[in-house]
């Protein structure tokens, strides 16, 4: 019997897909469609399983790349967390009473709109300040070397904050001012001074991007006795934030500070002592690479009446004390910084030119101190810089000090009067 070529589905076909039975049995015309069905089955399972890895990669790349975190200890510089620019807002109060206006008011945010720049500057710096603290908050212990804990901390700043020359970096030294010392002492190069356990120390460091300040502060103390005086300055760090605002006059921010500061009592060794607000430090306005830019808010009532206004920025700091309540300038000076409105001043030793040359590049009008001269390779350089202090150049800050065996704590933020809200740049969950 002859029959035609024919299908395995019962049409004509032919190639591969066609089975010739000219002369076969039945059994090799069985063999043969099972060798067809079985290919066709592979051929189905391969096109399957190509779509099935297809729509794998498909969804693959749908998903977004996770954002980067921070590692630990801290390496990545904040702009590449925030690839888009977007950093953390500080934390956000309403105005009060006659300025209750500005939150809704239309033209305000539009004004809010065009310093979108500078703001995005400013919260970078504060970002850079929350984790740097953060590290050093969790590292900080007794038996520390002082000037091994402030490099950690300065260099942690310089990483994070992608320090280029004078449009990112170090806003001034890193205070780490001990016991009775408020403010302005950090450790020359050499010096031996190790961190104790009864100690109270004042972590008051800085951070900018074009000049804009973040200028913020803690106190660490190990000791649990000490926790009262802690508490009185970060509370009246919190009030002075709480009063400030846009028409408020800096005497009524000094008043409330103080009212909140002395209404805490602390005992030390069996002796109860009443927490004192300093009445010669004070907080201040910051400018454009200027950390004191003209206004004092003080910590004590009867202070000037001038008003804070639109659009400025003020640190808000607070110092509690066990002493007198007054500090002075004693100790090795370690904070210089050159004079903000200097003219030409006509210098005749060659190597302070020089050294004013240096300064001048490296830190403009920002503060400085004698271990950022040794770390850009100046050496020799004391009488040079005598000079400079001598000509009213560049001005010295000495510590400053209330009367020794007192303690002292310190708090402070900066904070933006915006032209709808104040933001508290420099706010963290921490303080």
């Amino acid at each position: 019997m002859n029959m035609a070529k024919e299908d395995v589905n019962g049409g004509e076909g032919e190639g591969e897909s066609s089975i010739n039975i000219d002369g076969a049995t039945v059994e090799q015309v069985v063999d043969k469609v099972d060798d067809l069905t079985l290919a066709q089955d592979s051929s189905e399972t391969g096109v399957q399983e190509a779509a099935k890895k297809k729509k794998k990669n498909k969804n693959k790349s749908k998903k977004k790349k996770e954002p980067k975190q921070q590692t630990d200890p801290p390496s990545i510089p904040v702009a590449e967390l925030f690839p888009q620019g977007n950093f953390p807002e500080g934390e956000i109060q309403q105005y009060k009473d006659d300025n209750l206006w500005r939150t809704t008011s239309e033209e305000k945010r539009d004004l809010e709109r065009l310093e979108k720049p500078m703001y995005d500057s400013v919260r970078q710096a504060a970002e850079v300040h929350r984790q740097v603290r953060r590290y050093m908050r969790s590292i900080i212990k007794p038996g520390m070397l002082m000037v091994d804990l402030c490099e950690t901390l300065e260099n942690n700043v310089r990483k994070l904050i992608s320090e280029n020359g004078l449009q990112a970096g170090i806003a001034f030294p890193t205070g780490c001012s001990l016991n009775w010392v408020a403010a302005h002492w950090t450790p020359n190069s050499g010096d031996k001074t190790v961190l104790q356990y009864d100690d109270v120390m004042k972590l008051d460091f800085g951070t900018h991007i074009n000049g804009h300040i973040v200028d913020c502060a803690f106190t660490v103390a190990f000791n649990p006795m000490f926790d009262p005086l802690l508490e009185a300055s970060r509370e009246a760090t919190n009030t002075g934030i709480k009063e400030a605002g846009i028409d408020v006059r800096l005497c009524d921010v000094g008043a409330a500070i103080q009212e909140v500061m002395e209404s805490y009592e602390v005992e030390i060794n069996g002796k109860v002592f009443q927490v004192k607000s300093i009445r010669n430090l004070n907080g201040h306005s910051i400018g454009p690479y200027q950390i004191h830019a003209g206004k004092s808010v003080p910590i004590v009532k009867g202070g000037e009446q001038t008003k804070m206004e639109e659009g400025e920025f003020y640190a808000i700091e607070t110092f509690g004390s066990t002493g007198k309540g007054f500090v002075r300038e004693d100790l090795e000076c370690s904070h210089y910084m050159k004079n903000f409105d200097i003219g030409h001043v006509p210098l005749r030793l060659p190597r302070a030119k020089q050294l004013l040359a240096t300064i001048d590049k490296n830190f403009s009008t920002l503060a400085f101190c004698r271990r950022y001269l040794d770390r850009i390779g100046e050496s020799k350089y004391l009488m040079a810089l005598k000079n400079l202090c001598d000509a009213g150049v560049i001005q010295p800050y000495p510590p400053l000090c209330d009367n020794k065996g007192s303690y002292v704590s310190q708090f402070e933020h900066t904070i933006l009067l915006r032209p709808t809200c104040k933001e508290v740049v420099s706010r963290g969950d921490d303080y």
